[in-house]
């Protein structure tokens, strides 16, 4: 009878906790106005597995991230980006040696700002396959994020590139198209999925049809579209988890001017820490209630 009992607390219990350890939450730093101790250790207190942070380029700054890190046992995501200001030659040098700098510190992966809206096909795809030789020689995924003002601006130019080149991976932050599409794309099922299979990193923050985020993912006015974004990062989960692969997710609510404010007076109109917190508890009570790991 004990027998019994414990098989069936393994098939009931095992599985929710087995998700939870290949789906990773992280936090971003964006908008902590507290040093780099403060934020990890808060982040660490939240219940984060890791930071999503920009690369650091000073030696000591390396040292002191990578010091906390080990110190409160979380991982660690890079941001490296484009600079469109500068010229395109200068551009793609500079990015060839930050992705460098930053594979050097051994995160967990990067994901990446890439190329620019004002170049062409043929000059933002150079910025894609300098990622995928560098990701292939350090053995660390780089995630080209979906992102206004980027190769990655829009569903069918991004489609472009992903027919080109069937390799490289992608952050999906949906909300950057929901505002340049004036959509939660709804209508655009066959192209979503084409990106979503090819998604392994997710950027959790919710957005609208006239906007990147919402004033307050509780609000009950937003329910309908903060439902579409979960539905859109559970087929992500998904399809991950049912290859053998881990989930990043980073929640990504950002700070004023970002975070919309009231009139005059400037104060946000939520928390920041408080909505990316609420972001992870939807995801994981997603997780556990969706019924893909009692199979």
């Amino acid at each position: 009878m004990k027998n019994i009992v414990y098989v069936f607390f393994i098939i009931c219990y095992s599985f929710p906790v087995l998700s939870q350890e290949k789906v990773f939450f992280f936090q971003t730093d964006w908008g902590f106005n507290g040093s780099i101790e403060e934020f990890i250790k808060k982040a660490k207190d939240s219940g984060y597995d890791g930071i999503e942070t920009w690369a650091p380029s000073e030696d000591d700054k390396k040292l002191k991230l990578k010091s906390l890190l080990k110190k409160f046992d979380l991982k660690v995501i890079f941001l490296c980006g484009t600079n469109p200001s500068d010229s395109y030659k200068s551009s793609i040098e500079n990015y060839k040696n930050s992705l460098n700098e930053a594979l050097k510190q051994k995160p967990l992966a990067i994901n990446s700002h890439t190329g620019s809206d004002f170049y062409t096909f043929e000059q933002n795809l150079a910025f894609i396959e300098i990622a995928n030789k560098l990701s292939e020689i350090h053995n660390i995924p780089i995630y080209h994020e979906t992102h206004r003002a980027r190769f990655s601006y829009s569903l069918p130019e991004t489609i472009k590139y992903l027919q080109k080149n069937k390799d490289w991976k992608l952050t999906l932050d949906i909300s950057h198209w929901m505002v340049v599409h004036e959509s939660i794309l709804t209508n655009r099922k066959k192209l979503i999925e084409s990106v979503l299979s090819r998604s392994h990193h997710i950027h959790a923050r919710v957005g609208f049809e006239e906007g990147p985020q919402v004033n307050d993912p509780k609000a009950p006015e937003w329910k309908g579209v903060v439902d579409r974004h979960l539905e859109l990062w559970e087929a992500i989960i998904k399809t991950n988890l049912e290859n053998g692969k881990i989930v990043t997710i980073t929640t990504e609510f950002g700070p004023p001017n970002y975070m919309p404010t009231e009139p005059h007076t400037q104060l946000p109109m939520s928390d920041q820490w408080e909505s990316n917190l609420y972001m992870m508890k939807l995801i994981k009570d997603r997780i556990n209630n969706s019924g893909l790991y009692d199979k």
